[in-house]
Formats: structure tokens, C-alpha cells, sequence
């Protein structure tokens, strides 16, 4: 059974979303199998636009001072 895309890391569901693309680029697949496939791919292509944008959020917290980080502070509306 597929593991839900939500239980994903960014690097799993990067991993599986290449496999995605790949496979219908080939085009070897049925068409019903395709739509499932888009449609997971479509899953995937969020997630990981999610947890990017998470972690870009997370990366401008870090607070600077001298232009070396000294901790960091929280995000606004997170």
C-alpha cells in the first residue's frame, strides 16, 4: 500500500514525485492509471511545495547579529 503523502519527508516525496514524472513521461502506462498517477503527483508536487516553503519560513527566523546568527525568533502567524 502507498504511504499517505502527508507522512512524506520533503526528500521522500521529492523522491517519489521524480518516479511519478518519469513514469508518465514513458507513457507506458494505461490511462486510468495515469489519471491515479497525476493525481499523486499533483499530491506530492503540494506537499513538497509545503514543506519547502516551511522550512524557507523557518530559515528567515534565524536572527542575526554582526552578520552571525544568534538564535531565532518566532514566525509571524505560524
Amino acid at each position: 500500500m502507498t504511504q499517505p503523502v502527508t507522512e512524506l519527508s520533503f526528500e521522500e516525496a521529492l523522491k517519489e514525485l521524480e518516479q511519478v514524472v518519469s513514469q508518465l513521461e514513458r507513457g507506458e502506462v494505461a490511462l486510468e492509471a495515469s489519471i491515479a498517477l497525476y493525481e499523486r503527483g499533483n499530491a506530492l508536487r503540494q506537499h513538497c511545495e509545503t514543506k519547502l516553503r516551511a522550512a524557507e519560513e523557518r530559515v528567515e527566523q534565524i536572527t542575526l547579529q554582526n552578520g552571525q546568527p544568534t538564535g531565532t525568533r518566532p514566525a509571524e502567524g505560524l
